[in-house]
């Protein structure tokens, strides 16, 4: 039996990390200096599309794909751009962002709320 619960952990996280309000966070999209990330999954982005111009990088590959000494690097992570990271609700974002904070990325955010909140507060979005 677990000692701490998921909802702990995602309110230690959003203690710690910085959290962009949906309603901001939209009004970053397009922005060169910026570089969105959606951890959903393959099916989750299938079916809704992204924020346009994000990276999909799968929550579980997320580590990975950071490291710039991970055979599975991905350069958009390491541009030099502010992270912003979404996902459905906003936990694993949390989550996510902390873990990147770890591993010392410095210029990392989530939005809470994830995608919809996103999509509702008009940020453009475009297919997979």
């Amino acid at each position: 039996m677990p000692t701490r619960t998921s909802k702990q952990l995602v309110s230690e996280a959003n203690a710690i990390v910085e959290t962009i309000a949906p309603d901001d966070a939209a009004k970053l999209v397009g922005n060169p200096k910026v570089q969105f990330v959606d951890i959903r999954e393959p099916g989750e982005v299938a079916k809704s599309g992204l924020v346009a111009g994000a990276v999909h990088v799968p929550r579980g590959l997320l580590e990975f794909q950071v490291d710039p000494e991970s055979p599975t690097h991905n350069a958009k992570l390491a541009s030099g751009s502010r992270l912003v990271l979404y996902c459905g609700s906003g936990a694993r974002s949390a989550l996510a962002a902390k873990s990147l904070k770890e591993m010392g990325v410095e210029n990392v955010a989530h939005v809470p709320g994830g995608f919809a909140a996103l999509k509702d507060a008009g940020a453009s979005i475009a297919p997979e």
